[in-house]
């Protein structure tokens, strides 16, 4: 059995559906069920007898101990964190608790654990963490690529706690010797992503007819990686990295912020043309003809990081490692998951999403 933290979010769940999908080792799936985190998006598996789930939170010794002792599991693979860069500028506090000090929890009971183990057990087990490039900072335009061993610069309160929980994991493989793996990505995107983050939260708007908000000039520079590759790569870490080791995962596609919203749009004016669902521009009321038309650019939020940039060699030179995807394959399978599954965007966004988006982007006035 393996043990998943964080398994109801976006990559966490995309994770056990393919580790389901792929293997008939049982999944114990451990998450506390924040706005991020929905049972809906594990629906195809609600009768599937090799995933349990449990609620409950990381935080909670308790809890953890117990899971441990009961269910044994011979890895821990830890998605279970708060990731939104913008909610850790208005409320950093939480990114704290659940990334800190949920983090070490964590450790402190998968430590205890292994230590009581003997033999193949005590060889075998393996505790994955898994992190963001945000870690790194920000790059120039010309500088390269982030590799394993550029130095930490976190800019964000997000970026900072999840840096944090890095050293702490590092921390635990040279004073006590524990197994642990740690894997850095590049920003991802696919089915089940919460519609706070760019993509889906321009599909959601665009199909509303509400604007698409651009943090300053757009021109901000991520890596992409579809999530189901991520996943992939995650499965062959746990499956043949070395102890102690960190392994960048990204998908090889730079792309300007401003340049994803308009490949976003040119794509639902092909699969779901506005002029045909008769969207009303919710500004100035008239028909959209392109949903390009709905982009709108806002205040820039504070710190904003200009590029990041994932050199992906090592996973690729070590394991055999590389995305199957093309950024051009992934965002379209990404925006007709997005038109197929209206009810499950319908589900997620309630009205105490609604405010925080309304409060967080607001138009630029100048």
């Amino acid at each position: 059995m393996i043990l998943v933290t964080g398994g109801a979010g976006f990559i966490g769940s995309n994770f056990v559906l393919q580790w389901c999908a792929n293997s008939v080792e049982p999944v114990l799936n451990l998450d506390a069920l924040t706005y991020a985190g929905n049972l809906t998006n594990l629906q195809s598996i609600s009768d599937y007898q090799g995933h349990q789930f449990v609620h409950g939170d990381i935080r909670d010794n308790t809890l953890l101990q117990k899971l441990f002792a009961d269910n044994r599991p011979r890895a821990v693979i830890h998605f279970a964190a708060e990731s939104h860069v913008d909610r850790s500028i208005t409320g950093p506090q939480a990114f704290i608790d659940t990334n800190v000090m949920g983090t070490f929890r964590l450790l402190e009971a998968a430590r205890k654990f292994w230590n009581d183990l003997e033999g193949p057990e005590k060889e075998s087990f393996r505790f994955l963490h898994v992190s963001t490039d945000e870690v790194y900072g920000t790059l120039g335009q010309n500088e390269p690529a982030f590799t394993e061993t550029t130095p930490y610069a976190p800019n964000s309160p997000y970026s900072a706690s999840k840096a944090a929980s890095d050293h702490l994991v590092r921390s635990y493989f040279h004073t006590y010797g524990m197994p642990v793996l740690t894997t850095n990505c590049s920003n991802n995107y696919g089915p089940f992503h919460f519609p706070e983050k760019l993509i889906p939260l321009v599909i959601v708007n665009a199909l509303a007819g509400k604007p698409l908000p651009i943090y300053g000039d757009g021109q901000q520079v991520r890596d992409w990686l579809y999530v189901e590759d991520h996943c992939s790569g995650i499965r062959r870490v746990l499956d043949a990295g070395s102890l102690g080791e960190t392994y960048n995962i990204g998908g090889w596609n730079e792309k300007a912020n401003i340049d994803i919203v308009r490949i976003v749009c040119g794509l639902l004016d092909e699969l779901a043309p506005p002029g045909s669902r008769r969207v009303i521009n919710q500004k100035t009321g008239k028909v959209v003809e392109a949903y390009s038309e709905l982009i709108t650019y806002v205040t820039d939020r504070p710190g904003h990081d200009r590029r990041y940039a994932i050199d992906a060699r090592k996973i690729e030179r070590e394991l055999g490692w590389k995305p199957a995807e093309t950024f051009d394959s992934g965002i379209r399978k990404t925006v007709a998951w997005y038109l197929a599954n209206q009810d499950w965007v319908k589900n997620v966004i309630d009205g105490s999403y609604r405010e925080w988006i309304d409060s967080q982007y607001k138009v630029d006035q100048q």
